[in-house]
């Protein structure tokens, strides 16, 4: 197999991961505090990272890495999980899901800034495509019902545009499971302070699907996933491999309506699919 599709393989196994994490985001907040289950989601993962850097006795990254391990940490390890946490106490984890079809066009965009990436000018057309969907869908819905909620997803998209991009160019040198976990290694002392100080008063009232919700994001959302998505995005190529990001929608509307029992509407289907089949498209020219 070469290596252009071992990258598309594993960001599709990144992508079937990622789709769970907001229906299990919108579990978890049912229960905690978003400040809590953002650090405390980072804490339980930069625990287990620092365990295989360890139990591998990986090398550490050399000084001239800490800047990009930063910015991976601001933006997938912080940024995204606090702020799509936040947005689902004002959205839906359906209504939020769709918003995940910018995700590609921001990593493309930071593919090109970061990665040094050259996509064709048709890929731009085939990615914008599917962000004009999605932000149609946001206003066809009635974006002024919850602005706050959609402000707040759409930071969430950039910020992880860029960790995502961030990530993937280190990944080249580091390796995708590594990068991963010395951006969350990075950030355990404060992620750790953090949940300390923000522990619930008490536990007792937190039901089942919360704890459930935490688990996952903590262990597959915001570790496991990047180990199979980091590596797909350094063997494919960012922009290519990042429009696998418009299935993403598609898997999350499946999960939200099945576990959480949240209507979906005729109009976020045919979106989904509209941006669906964008991907195609993208894919053929993104070298």
């Amino acid at each position: 197999m070469d290596r252009a599709s071992a990258g598309w393989i594993n960001g599709f196994i990144g992508i079937l991961i990622f789709s769970g994490s907001l229906p299990a985001t919108r579990m978890a907040v049912m229960g905690f505090d978003p400040v809590f289950l953002t650090v405390a989601r980072a804490t339980i993962a930069g625990l287990i990272a620092l365990a295989l850097l360890l139990l591998f006795r990986e090398k550490r990254p050399a000084r001239s890495d800490l800047a990009s391990l930063v910015i991976v940490a601001f933006g997938v390890v912080i940024g995204f999980p606090l702020l799509t946490a936040l947005a689902l106490t004002h959205v839906t984890s359906a209504h939020s899901t769709v918003f995940i079809g910018l995700l590609p066009l921001s990593t493309a965009i930071f593919g090109v800034l970061r990665g040094g990436e050259r996509p064709r000018p048709a890929f731009w057309i085939f990615s914008c495509l599917g962000s004009a969907l999605v932000a149609g869908f946001a206003v066809s819905q009635g974006i002024a019902a919850a602005p706050l909620g959609d402000l707040l997803m759409l930071a969430a998209i950039i910020v992880c545009g860029l960790g995502y991009a961030e990530g993937a160019k280190l990944s080249r040198k580091l390796g995708g499971w590594q990068v991963i976990s010395w951006a969350l290694v990075l950030a355990l002392p404060v992620m750790l302070a953090l949940a300390l100080f923000n522990l619930p008063s008490s536990f007792a009232s937190i039901a089942a699907p919360s704890w459930v919700g935490l688990v996952y994001v903590s262990l597959f959302s915001m570790l496991i996933g990047f180990f199979f998505w980091y590596r797909g995005l350094a063997q494919g190529g960012i922009a290519g491999v990042g429009q696998l990001q418009l299935l993403q929608p598609f898997f999350g509307l499946l999960l939200a309506a099945t576990l959480l029992h949240e209507q979906i509407s005729p109009i976020m289907l045919v979106v989904t699919v509209a941006i669906v089949a964008c991907v195609a498209g993208a894919k053929k020219f993104a070298r």
